[in-house]
């Protein structure tokens, strides 16, 4: 089996995965929902990385940003990014689309949060 087709079948089931995800995880009914970053590196460490490489996407610093609801344990909303605001934004932005009601959201006090939070929920977070 060539390295080729294993890769393009890869690229297949993950687009399949995003398209389950995207329209199944819908006006979800979760109460309680724990969001967090966690920090890992792709290549190498940001410090690490050859200067002929550095900035390129595929190199140095990644957050899996994850929300998990604490009830079901279902992972309703990922991203992997950089740990910043533009990133803070869209993971919240794409939490609020999938609730479909008042939720208490706690995560681990990283300042980005609160904006992110407020201008994806508005009143409508706990």
């Amino acid at each position: 089996m060539s390295i080729n087709t294993v890769t393009n079948l890869l690229v297949d089931v993950g687009a399949a995965c995003a398209d389950y995800q995207n329209t199944t995880l819908r006006n979800l009914q979760c109460k309680r929902i724990q969001c967090g970053e966690v920090w890992g590196f792709c290549y190498a460490k940001e410090r690490n990385i050859p200067v002929d490489n550095r900035g390129q996407p595929g190199y140095g610093d990644v957050w899996p940003w994850t929300a998990i609801c604490a009830d079901t344990k279902l992972v309703p909303s990922w991203l992997v990014g950089r740990r910043d605001a533009f990133f803070a934004h869209s993971f919240a932005a794409d939490l609020a689309s999938r609730l479909s009601s008042r939720v208490q959201l706690t995560t681990d006090g990283h300042h980005i949060y609160l904006s992110a939070i407020e201008g994806a929920f508005g009143v409508d977070v706990d």
